[in-house]
């Protein structure tokens, strides 16, 4: 596609650019972009209402509609979140190891940006200056793909940092929006490997697996999370209901929230009713194992699909397992390596979940809903990814970078 052959030259073009600019100009166009968005937050917001007004004449949901509006605070928000990336330290040209051979050569191995990275997400005009935003500060171009619910809020908000940030010295090129918010334009968009470093896909799960189903671009996966709570018959039963219903219900349409319950069946029959109880007060649908539906007649009978649905709503699912042994198993079987917690007082057992639940975090004794750059101390985050390469777990700044090797000689030879 052209738009995108054209964006993508851009910002290579930019990148080498970018790549050797000193943490200080790239913190001045942090703030001078954060500045000039509140400056212009009347013409975001009246952006912002068009694709609102056209989101309702097509029935968008009321959460989405939520999640795609702007008003004066969430646009002193997004400005606050760039503010805060300006202040966190630069990774670019950090020394990760260094040492000097028995023959004198110095070998350094130091922080460097990927490149280009294209990001596609949805619904969520936000992503796009916490996105651009991360991507200046590692010293990468970034190509964005939106969608197209939230268009003329993501045309209005690029348009803004682009002016603000080369008025400050970032090359041109630097931040792009994809203007064709058609299909093709993202399929293309996963296959232009002749710019992009890496593509990053930032929603549910069906962006996701489109992503990595057809990119030939690299990619990072992030975001789905079917995340359990186990319940050891060691567990401390106050502390664990508090987990269980702060991860279930605190923030349920997000990927760090709790949606599945695991108990041991020694406490079962003490336990659960006081647990599904509160659940269910707090409008949660409990879907049950036959224990489960045995003990609690409201419980909806689970289906093999259930153990493997991130359901992101006030739903969860609830199995009784004998030991700690079927509770790792089952996680292993059916989790999507986002975060996993276990409720015990038992260290063995502990020390056991750690070592052998496969999942980017794993927690004992707190609720999954930590999960998450700024909760870490991380600060500002690209998402959560939930494989194994290139990074795992919150992506901040560092991990938007790679490494190089810096070799300095004086004539060695081998």
């Amino acid at each position: 596609m052209k738009e995108l052959n054209e964006k993508g030259r851009l910002a290579k073009e930019a990148s080498v650019k970018l790549a050797a600019l000193s943490t200080a100009v790239k913190d001045r166009a942090l703030l001078d972009i954060a500045d000039a968005i509140v400056a212009s937050a009347d013409y975001i917001i009246a952006e912002n209402r068009r694709d609102i007004e056209r989101g309702i004449e097509n029935g968008m949901s009321k959460g989405l509609i939520d999640r795609l509006s702007l008003d004066a605070s969430r646009i002193e928000g997004i400005a606050e979140g760039i503010r805060q990336i300006a202040a966190l330290p630069d990774p670019v040209g950090e020394t990760v190891r260094g040492i000097k051979r028995p023959n004198g050569l110095k070998i350094t191995q130091v922080r460097v940006p990927l490149g280009v990275i294209g990001i596609i997400y949805e619904a969520r005009p936000n992503v796009t200056a916490d996105a651009a935003g991360l991507c200046i500060k590692s010293g990468n171009a970034v190509i964005l793909r939106g969608g197209k619910e939230a268009f003329n809020s993501n045309m209005a908000i690029v348009k803004v940092m682009q002016e603000a940030g080369y008025n400050a010295g970032l090359p041109e090129g630097s931040i792009n929006l994809v203007e064709d918010t058609t299909r093709e334009s993202s399929t293309a968009l996963m296959r232009l490997n002749e710019y992009l470093d890496v593509i990053i896909p930032r929603g549910g799960a069906g962006l996701i697996k489109a992503v990595v189903e057809n990119a030939t671009v690299p990619a990072i996966e992030t975001g789905t999370g079917n995340c359990h709570v186990y319940v050891d018959e060691s567990a401390d039963l106050d502390m664990a209901l508090k987990i269980i219903i702060n991860a279930k219900t605190q923030r349920p349409s997000v990927c760090n929230a709790e949606e599945k319950l695991l108990v041991h069946k020694n406490i079962a029959d003490k336990f659960l009713p006081e647990v599904l109880k509160e659940l269910t007060e707090r409008g949660v649908e409990i879907v049950g194992d036959e224990y489960v539906c045995g003990i609690f007649p409201q419980a909806v009978p689970a289906v093999e699909q259930d153990w493997s649905t991130e359901y992101l709503e006030l739903k969860i699912g609830v199995k009784v397992v004998r030991d700690t042994d079927e509770a790792i198993s089952h996680i292993n079987k059916y989790n999507s390596g986002h975060s996993e917690a276990i409720v015990t007082s038992n260290y063995q057992n502990a020390q056991r979940f750690l070592s052998e639940v496969d999942a980017a975090a794993v927690y004992v004794n707190a609720s999954t809903r930590f999960t998450d750059g700024f909760e870490f101390g991380f600060g500002a985050e690209i998402g959560i990814s939930t494989q194994k390469t290139h990074a795992r777990g919150p992506m901040g700044l560092r991990e938007l970078t790679s490494t190089k090797y810096i070799i300095e000689g004086s004539g060695q030879i081998r």
